[in-house]
Order: structure tokens, then C-alpha cells, then sequence
């Protein structure tokens, strides 16, 4: 298996959502399950079909999120000395060329990432192109919409919740 990178608070989100998941999404939808077959006919159930679908989702997840938070490296970049440069966990204010616009992200774990939350996988081009970088570098980088440059303005650290009151 491939390595599943997660910062601390990203770890932290996924357990809960398992937790979540196993103590009430999955008792819920067997209790949906139970309900439906009570109906009768379960061959022409639309809802009987609805909840063993929800079943299968949330199983799959639930299998999905064991497998990975069991082999998962849970990084904190605050513990690490990265020298101002740009590691997994840093939150990367960044000047975009093609917008002509300040642009913040943080490069998270796959598990993680969330472009409305400006979480950015590690795994991701501009991620790549970004590690190892220091404030004042330029990089350029193909992106599936063509090339793009970018200008690191800051690199930061702290934990999210600081980051986004910042």
C-alpha cells in the first residue's frame, strides 16, 4: 500500500468521520433496512433498494477509512525544522501570475484535500512543483489547464485554525 500522509487535524476529521459513521450512519441505515422489509414486496421497494445502496457506501467508507488511518503518518510541520521552505503540512501564500491575484493554500494529505477549503494534495502538480521552495522563489509548473507561475510570498506552519484567522 501506498503511504497516507495526513496532518494532525486532518487526522483528527477522519476519525470522527469513522467514528461518526459506525456509531450513527450505520445504525441509522440498518434501522431504514429494517423499516423497508417491514413494507412487504422488498422486489419493488424503492426504499428497501435506497437504503442497502446507503448501505454500501457507508461500508465502503467505513472499510475505506480503517485500512487508511491504520497505515497513515500523521505529520505535524510545527515539529519539524523546514527552514522557511515549503513541506507537507505549510500553508503557501502564494502570487498567481495568470490572475493577477494573492492566492493561500495548504498542502495536505490525498485523504484531505478540499479545494473549497484550500487544501491541496501533496500529490497534486502545483504541491510538487512548491516543495522545497522558499519565499521569493518562482515556480512553474504544467497544470492540466497549461502552465502556470506562481511567486511563493510567505510559507507558514501554525496550525489551521490560526492560518485561517491570519
Amino acid at each position: 500500500m501506498t503511504r497516507v500522509l495526513l496532518t494532525s487535524e486532518g487526522a483528527q476529521r477522519l476519525q470522527e468521520e469513522l467514528q461518526r459513521l459506525k456509531r450513527i450512519d450505520r445504525p441509522a441505515i440498518i434501522e431504514a433496512i429494517a423499516e423497508a422489509r417491514a413494507h412487504g414486496d422488498l422486489s419493488e421497494n424503492a426504499e428497501y433498494h435506497a437504503a442497502r445502496e446507503q448501505q454500501g457506501f457507508i461500508e465502503g467508507r467505513i472499510a475505506e477509512l480503517d485500512a487508511k488511518l491504520a497505515v497513515a503518518e500523521v505529520i505535524d510541520p510545527t515539529r519539524l525544522n523546514p527552514r522557511g521552505k515549503v513541506i507537507f503540512g505549510a500553508w503557501v501564500e502564494l502570487w498567481e501570475e495568470e490572475g493577477d491575484r494573492e492566492v493561500c493554500y495548504r498542502i495536505v494529505g490525498e485523504l484531505e484535500a478540499n479545494i473549497d477549503q484550500r487544501m491541496i494534495s501533496h500529490a497534486s502538480p502545483i504541491a510538487k512543483a512548491l516543495i522545497g521552495k522558499a519565499e521569493g522563489d518562482e515556480v512553474e509548473f504544467q497544470a492540466p489547464g497549461g502552465m502556470r507561475r506562481y511567486e511563493v510570498l510567505a510559507v507558514r506552519y501554525q496550525i489551521e485554525k490560526d492560518a485561517k484567522e491570519s
